[in-house]
């Protein structure tokens, strides 16, 4: 029936709408007066007192976003709790709140509604000339931009800078698109904060979290710091910072991602030294490599205290301001300009930099993209399974080949040879499998990507002096996704003549661009371009269409709030037929027709297209009508659930003051001698509690405390009794959860031997558990006992044959085992001869 149809397409989470929600609230005007940035100050603290600084690194996949020092420079979780935001939207429709960052559908199986790689999209962001801006710097070609965006489904038209979107059926300027994002990114800053200091005072006339409580800071004082790379026009820029006032951010600015690099580095490696030590006054040449997915950047470093008027500041690469290998004259006029204002800031400050940029070199093409597209096109030509057809490469057979040649990269970059299985692309729609080995992505990339790198690398050195004037390069940096695969490594040692024991380094994680944002100071940041009166109404329209749909996607969560309220009334009322007091419900046939009315009405076209005021009225109407109907049932549920609370408060305080008069045990929790026997559900609803407090403490990295609340939820699950089948499957399941996330806190605070308990207690549960396994083959391998790690990784593998983590460990075991072989072997030959 059309009814059941709307149902079946009806297939969202409601929970997933409920969390949406949390972080669409903020509805007030905003009447301050427009600003671009705060470079204008000449202050040299690496963080301002009177803002709170956030640096992003705003990446073609995802977004990485950290705090300043103020906050200790956390780096910002999304609303899921992951350290990265990935760089999406989707819209799902007229009549639904948009999905931004975290909650987008993921780009593999987004349709033409999601947009991603917006880094990309920004005007001037990307060359699409046939020749590259890099002035044969090394940088692959325009037309290799234009393969990445054409496997990317939304419709981007270049010309007007902007994306139609079919279910809105509308075209989004791209900026416009960046501040929908970046209105996300705030969201998250705020309640990070939030969970930082546990402040969710929102007395604040202009505090940033409304209605949704993250915290009191206001949004003046915030302000973004965007790393971006060298080569980033000023038209791009610009819009970096359009789009942060759209999203309500009043301050914001950009600075060199390689500078970015520069100050987390010598922050690693050089703040807090002892000038006086040897190693750290002595000259060091550094070269860094940066790869993502869609970009790269070469640069190289002077390590060690330079004086200033060195070749350092004269290669423009000092503090002074962008150095890109595409610059125009007036652009080096300005960033020598740049680099006089900045020796006069350091005057009287000698030696105040111990890292300087000698050179840098960047491409907006090279990435990892490119190695995927390459295994992309091999498999089609030469697979056999794939021979039938061409896939077009915006279809979903495409995608998911595509998403298979990115997990066997993946792959390869940890193991010598690998294989995946992709689904339903054969022919008759049969699976197929891709197998591939690291000679296979030296055949396919050597020219377009280990080649390219190599002349890039070569420039950057050219750059900084050559290498007579440089020296011995002392030490290789590597940073982004790309970097890990084993052919890009190779090239880096080859550009530099070094042998293949030459160890580069990791100490600039994929955080690092983000992090080194917010150390950067003002007057470090590109210079402003003037801001006309036509650029500051485009500004305001921006702000105000994206505080319009701010305010569409709140009426839209509240819809979802009332037709969630109304269906659980419903479905609440139809089930109570067998409950207690299901006696005293109506029989008649007006009841049931009523509910049967309401279910359909809420599937219907009309709930659909209807207001928040309609709903509210709606469900007003259903209230009213069912405690008419339903009047002797409700008022007995209702003197149920009052009891119950009652119950609860009582035993709760109870249980407080036991604990008040009992001493504390030798972790600092309080014995327990809880031996009451409550009902099933009740304790069960203590075991979650105590759960639910413990993954909170994990997630906050308290872990001695979260081990103890997991203890104590494991306590509790002692004291059920006479329990049905499915009530004791239930209790095994939160026990083997518990003694899992045990064992991991335990992991956490290196006690091994009660982690090692902890997996066999679960393991005693399920023996086929592979997370279980897993993680005791986890603390095998950090016990050392790398034969038992083994075994148990043999089974974990029999389980789940493509498991990563498996994998992975199973790689480090490996190793391990060889080292031991090898050195059991020479201590015989040494006794034995």
């Amino acid at each position: 029936t059309p009814t059941q149809k709307k149902k079946q397409q009806r297939s969202r989470p409601l929970k997933t709408v409920k969390t949406t929600a949390q972080t669409h609230t903020h509805t007030h005007t905003h009447t301050h007066k427009m600003t671009t940035n705060t470079s204008s100050s000449s202050s040299t603290s690496l963080t301002p007192t009177t803002n709170i600084v956030v640096g992003i690194d705003l990446g073609t996949l995802t977004t990485k976003i950290t705090l300043s020092s103020i906050h200790d420079f956390e780096i910002v979780r999304n609303a899921h709790g992951g350290h990265t935001t990935p760089t999406a939207i989707t819209f799902d429709g007229r009549t639904r709140p948009r999905l931004l960052g975290e909650d987008s559908v993921d780009i593999s199986r987004g349709d033409e509604n999601t947009v991603w790689m917006m880094d990309r999209l920004l005007v001037g962001s990307i060359s699409h000339q046939n020749n590259n801006n890099n002035s044969g710097d090394g940088g692959s070609s325009g037309g290799e931009a234009r393969m990445i965006q054409d496997f990317a489904r939304f419709q981007y038209d270049q010309e007007t800078n902007s994306v139609y979107i079919p279910n809105m059926d509308e075209t989004y300027d791209t900026t416009a698109l960046l501040a929908m994002l970046l209105g996300r990114v705030k969201r998250n800053v705020l309640a990070t904060i939030q969970r930082r200091t546990g402040n969710n005072n929102n007395n604040s006339s202009s505090s940033s979290s409304g209605n949704d409580g993250s915290s009191n800071v206001t949004e003046d004082e915030l302000e973004f710091v965007f790393a971006i790379p060298s080569n980033y026009p000023q038209s791009t820029q610009q819009a970096l910072m359009d789009a942060a006032y759209a999203a309500s951010v009043k301050k914001s600015r950009v600075v060199d991602g390689t500078k970015c690099l520069a100050a987390v580095y010598q922050r690693k490696f050089y703040d807090g030294h002892d000038d006086n030590d040897k190693d750290e006054t002595k000259k060091k040449i550094v070269l860094v490599v940066e790869m993502g997915h869609a970009r790269s950047c070469v640069s190289i470093l002077q390590c060690g205290v330079v004086a200033s008027g060195t070749a350092a500041a004269a290669a423009g690469g000092g503090a002074g301001g962008m150095l890109t290998s595409s610059a125009t004259t007036d652009e080096k006029k300005m960033e020598d300009d740049n680099n006089n204002d900045n020796e006069q800031v350091s005057q009287g400050k000698k030696d105040a930099s111990k890292v300087q940029v000698l050179s840098t070199v960047s491409s907006e093409t090279l990435g990892a993209s490119i190695i995927d597209i390459a295994l992309y096109h091999h498999f089609q030509s030469n697979h056999p399974s794939l021979s039938h057809t061409t896939f077009a490469p915006k279809s979903r057979p495409a995608q998911r080949l595509m998403e298979g040649c990115k997990k066997l990269k993946h792959l390869l970059s940890m193991l010598p040879e690998g294989n995946v299985t992709v689904e339903t692309i054969g022919k008759n729609d049969t699976d197929v499998n891709l197998s591939g080995n690291r000679e296979l992505l030296k055949q396919l990339c050597q020219e377009t990507v280990a080649n390219q790198l190599k002349s890039m690398i070569a420039s950057a050195v050219e750059k900084a002096g050559g290498i007579e004037a440089l020296g011995n390069i002392g030490a290789v940096e590597i940073t982004g996704g790309g970097t890990r695969v084993p052919m890009i490594q190779d090239a880096i040692r080859h550009a530099i003549g070094k042998s293949e024991d030459f160890v580069l380094s990791k100490s600039l994680d994929d955080t690092s661009l983000a992090f080194g944002a917010s150390l950067i100071p003002s007057d470090d940041s590109a210079p402003n371009a003037e801001i006309t009166a036509e650029h500051e109404e485009r500004r305001a329209q921006l702000l105000q269409k994206e505080l319009v749909m701010v305010n569409r996607d709140v009426q839209m969560v509240r819809k979802d709030e009332i037709r969630n309220q109304i269906e659980a009334h419903i479905l609440e009322l139809r089930s109570a037929r067998h409950s207690t007091h299901g006696s005293l419900l109506p029989s008649s046939e007006e009841f049931a027709s009523y509910l049967d009315d309401n279910d359909n009405w809420l599937f219907s076209d009309e709930c659909e297209t209807a207001t928040v005021e309609v709903m509210e009225a709606k469900w007003t109407e259903v209230q009213s009508k069912t405690q008419e109907l339903c009047a002797e049932y409700l008022a007995a549920t209702q003197a149920d659930a009052e009891r119950m609370e009652k119950e609860l408060e009582e035993e709760a305080q109870r249980a407080a003051v036991e604990q008040d008069a009992e001493a504390a045990n030798g972790d600092g929790e309080v014995e327990d001698h809880d031996t009451r026997r409550l009902p099933f559900k009740r304790r069960m609803e203590i075991v979650s509690k105590n759960k639910a407090e413990a993954n909170e403490l994990f997630s906050g990295g308290n872990y001695q405390h979260a081990a103890a609340r997991y203890a104590k939820a494991l306590s509790h699950c002692t004291k059920f009794f006479d329990l049905a089948p499915e009530q004791q499957k239930e209790v095994n399941d939160v026990k083997l959860s518990l003694y899992l996330n045990l064992a991991f806190a335990y992991i956490k605070l290196e006690k091994l031997d009660n982690a090692l308990l902890q997996c066999n207690e679960a393991l005693s549960i399920d023996t086929k558990s592979v997370k279980a396994l897993y993680r005791r083959a986890t603390v095998l391998y950090q016990k050392r006992k790398f034969d038992e790690a083994s075994k148990d990784l043999d089974e974990a593998e029999k389980l789940a044959p493509e498991d990563k983590a498996v994998k992975k460990l199973r790689l480090l075991v490996e190793r391990q085992l060889s080292k031991q072989k090898a050195k059991e072997k020479a201590m015989a030959k040494k006794m034995f001869g």
